[in-house]
């Protein structure tokens, strides 16, 4: 067991987490005999077959109280999990384009609700694809025009429809933002809450503002002020041996590394995505949640205001629109939020924030119990449950 608050130590935390004290949990309210459970949950999914490995990790008021290396990187290798582990992050790329898009707003670069062709001419002319009752479709203009607000929440009738081929013909992002303006809206802009490519586009309108390319704005305004040196679009040569393998299971539920992925992480990406394209490990992670949890601020570097972060973590879908499904969330900008404990069915905290990745990394910032929880994991497909099992194994911990 390599739990951080025991003696063995072998997933110590220098140098990667020295910049975050450690704490005995129990001196933070929370029982380590049922901090423990987050242990016992990982590793009956791992000898189940499950799960290759993985990382969790507790923070509570600026300490941390739990952090565990679980299982194997690459079972073929036979290699460990170890606390510089990359991780593709997929979705939990985009909390962080939508922070950097808020501190261009902060900048007074734009207001949240001006509509996007303002910067990128090519939201120009949109339709809307609109059922007629026989079945068949017409195009219509939309009843107002997509904002970046609509971006930031999912709800400017976008899908991910596009994404693949863009990415297959080899696009940079102003490419893709015509290529995927030619394509019809799928609902009226504000009408609904649908995943989709808004946060990629929203890497556009950063380099469009800023006059840097998305991957160097990152770079310089965010990753080094925060100090997140092994997050990045790609893996460079001498870091490719750190990068988790990627699993999934087969038609008879057994783990299988996975043959194919959806990109490419060995090299220097054309379209950097916004919405799935960044690798990271879990300390470079909490950097950024802490951040956050800190309102804006992490060890002495101000990212965004504590009114910004505030905004962000609200809640922005309609209050005409129902829960996010099968989430059970409310939605902010870029990040899920939980505005009802009835309504998640589960433990948690009313304002509590965060997001996930395709590949079973997941994060959830709680700024009432001052807590964040990080799960970084590479599989693709079914979780049975395991991101939630410890999310609820955590917060049963809580005393």
């Amino acid at each position: 067991m390599l739990v951080f608050y025991m003696k063995n130590l072998d997933c110590n935390i220098e140098p990667a987490l020295s910049f975050l004290p450690a704490a005995d949990p129990s001196a933070y309210g929370l029982c380590p005999k049922r901090l423990r459970r987050v242990s016992t949950v990982m590793q009956s999914y791992i000898d189940r077959g499950l799960t290759a490995g993985g990382i969790t990790l507790v923070t509570r008021r600026n300490r941390i109280v739990h952090y565990e290396c679980h299982g194997l990187a690459d079972t073929a290798k036979k290699k460990p999990m170890t606390k510089d582990t990359l991780f593709r992050l997929y979705s939990m790329s985009k909390p962080v384009t939508a922070v950097a898009v808020l501190m261009l707003y902060e900048e007074t670069a734009f207001f949240l609700d001006e509509p996007v062709k303002k910067f990128l001419p090519e939201f120009s002319g949109l339709k809307v694809k609109q059922l007629k009752p026989d079945g068949s479709f017409i195009l219509v203009p939309p009843h107002r025009e997509v904002t970046i607000h609509d971006l930031l929440t999912h709800t400017g009738g976008l899908t991910y429809e596009g994404f693949d081929e863009a990415e297959e013909r080899g696009m940079n992002l102003k490419k893709f933002v015509k290529h995927i303006c030619r394509l019809p809206l799928t609902s009226h802009p504000g009408e609904k809450w649908q995943y989709s490519v808004s946060n990629d586009i929203l890497g556009r309108l950063v380099e469009v503002v800023s006059g840097q390319t998305f991957d160097k704005f990152l770079e310089k305004r965010l990753f080094g002020p925060l100090g997140m040196k092994d997050t990045g679009f790609f893996v460079p040569k001498e870091k490719q041996a750190r990068l988790a393998a990627l699993y999934t299971h087969d038609k008879k539920g057994r783990l299988i590394k996975r043959k194919t992925e959806d990109r490419n992480y060995l090299r220097k990406p054309v379209l950097f995505s916004g919405g799935a394209g960044l690798v990271s490990t879990a300390a470079d992670y909490l950097r950024f949640s802490q951040m956050l949890l800190n309102n804006g601020m992490f060890n002495g570097a101000r990212i965004l205001g504590r009114k910004t972060v505030e905004l962000m973590r609200a809640d922005h879908l309609p209050p005409v629109l129902p829960c996010i499904e099968p989430y059970k969330f409310g939605y902010g900008l870029g990040v899920s939020v939980l505005r009802s404990v009835s309504e998640k069915q589960g433990i948690g905290s009313v304002g509590e924030f965060g997001w996930g990745g395709a590949a079973s990394t997941e994060v959830w910032i709680d700024p009432l119990e001052e807590m964040v929880t990080l799960v970084m994991m590479q599989l693709i497909g079914p979780r049975y449950g395991l991101t939630k099992q410890i999310k609820d194994a955590v917060y049963q911990a809580i005393v």
